[in-house]
């Protein structure tokens, strides 16, 4: 399953947005370092359904009138500070988490109203465009120690006649979470000495920094945006281009409406509906929660998952059915199954995305909307349905 992790320094609203996304129990409160323990839960990035090009919706537990909720895990650990990567606060914990993330989402209080240590203060009196800039940096100096750490065993491996020092970083980099395609495109980038021994720290922190900067892209999550000055958001987006104006508390409001039966709400929707009865004082902050929902589109939370999954990462969703026909599993279920695959993935990779056994007996593939097979090699795009014929059927 694909992971996004939650990033961002104490406070800032990291454990309300998780809260928010997965409606699971954890601790939220007004201090540092609430989560100490990493939270793993399931949230969704929301696509459409390709059951709104039938006569009838899908009915599947993840779609709602064509709105088609693919599951995620979200993580969601101990804030940062500075300093983190030499181990202050819970640091190392934290940063050691992001290795099996795919994509963080970098919560960030908009407001102004925390300090880089998370400390409460005055909204506005905190320029939270220097969250941004440390937390890379962080990120960037602990890949850049642990390279440090290894380079012993770089310069050993390089007295072997069959040295290659590209492959050599390659092992040591994927060992915490980079790419092999993220690392290639890094090292062709650097200029670098092929001789480890003359490698300057210079040389490893711009290893470091590049290869973050493609394996661990980031989102920003300009959390607290109902309370924030309009000029603290926009600085934030001219800073980082995929940043997403967000209400947490609001996201989490409206869910938990939902769960009482007096909201009607779709997560990523961009207004609700109440439709319970509610006491003056929550109508009011209901109608707080709208004004926001209509100045950015949404509360946001929805918006910056679905950002770092399909903007960011680039991924779409693609359904395997057994019934090219009818569009449905063994049991009759319409469109049973949703899986998030990278960009250029085949009919194949799709095969292996249900079972492994599928993908080792792969045979052929059907493109169920056009009722004709595919070759091995034909590239999927989001809302493909795909039945795929293996010898493991």
């Amino acid at each position: 399953m694909l992971s996004v992790a939650l990033a961002g320094k104490p406070n800032a609203g990291k454990s309300t947005f998780y809260t928010a996304a997965t409606m699971a129990d954890v601790d939220v409160a007004n201090y540092p370092f609430t989560t100490i323990d990493a939270n793993r839960g399931v949230t969704h990035v929301r696509t459409e359904c390709p059951c709104l090009d039938r006569e009838k919706h899908c009915g599947h537990e993840h779609c709602h009138d064509g709105k088609r909720y693919v599951p995620v895990e979200l993580l969601d650990v101990a804030g940062l500070v500075p300093g983190a990567h030499e181990g202050r606060g819970l640091g190392n914990q934290f940063l050691d988490e992001l290795t099996n993330a795919d994509v963080i989402l970098h919560v960030v209080d908009a407001s102004g109203g925390t300090d880089a240590e998370g400390e409460p203060v005055e909204v506005g009196e905190h320029d939270p465009v220097e969250d941004l800039q440390f937390i890379e940096e962080e990120m960037d100096l602990w890949l850049a120690s642990i390279v440090e750490r290894n380079w012993e065993s770089v310069e050993r491996a390089s007295r072997s006649p069959d040295f290659d020092i590209d492959e050599q970083l390659t092992e040591m980099l994927t060992g915490v979470g980079a790419t092999e395609l993220g690392v290639a495109r890094a090292l062709r980038g650097l200029d670098y000495p092929e001789d480890p021994i003359q490698w300057t720290d210079d040389h490893r922190e711009a290893l470091a920094s590049d290869v973050r900067a493609r394996t661990k892209p980031i989102v920003v999550v300009a959390n607290k945006a109902d309370v924030a000055p309009p000029e603290n958001v926009q600085h934030l987006k001219e800073r980082n281009e995929a940043t997403i104006p967000t209400t947490a508390d609001g996201e989490l409001a409206l869910r938990k409406g939902v769960e009482a039966g007096v909201v009607d709400y779709d997560p990523g929707d961009p207004d609700f509906e109440i439709t319970g009865e509610v006491s003056d004082d929550q109508r009011a902050g209901l109608e707080r929660i709208r004004e926001v929902m209509a100045e950015h589109g949404g509360t946001g939370v929805q918006e910056a998952l679905d950002t770092a999954v399909y903007d960011v990462l680039e991924h779409f969703t693609a359904y395997p059915v057994e019934d090219e026909t009818h569009w449905t599993d063994a049991s009759g279920q319409v469109l049973p199954d949703a899986h998030l695959l990278a960009p250029g993935s085949t009919p194949r990779d799709l095969a292996y995305a249900v079972h492994s056994d599928i993908g080792d007996g792969y045979l052929h593939a059907v493109d169920a909307r056009e009722n004709r097979r595919i070759g091995e090699d034909h590239e999927l795009s989001e809302g493909d349905v795909v039945k795929v014929v293996s010898t493991a059927n």
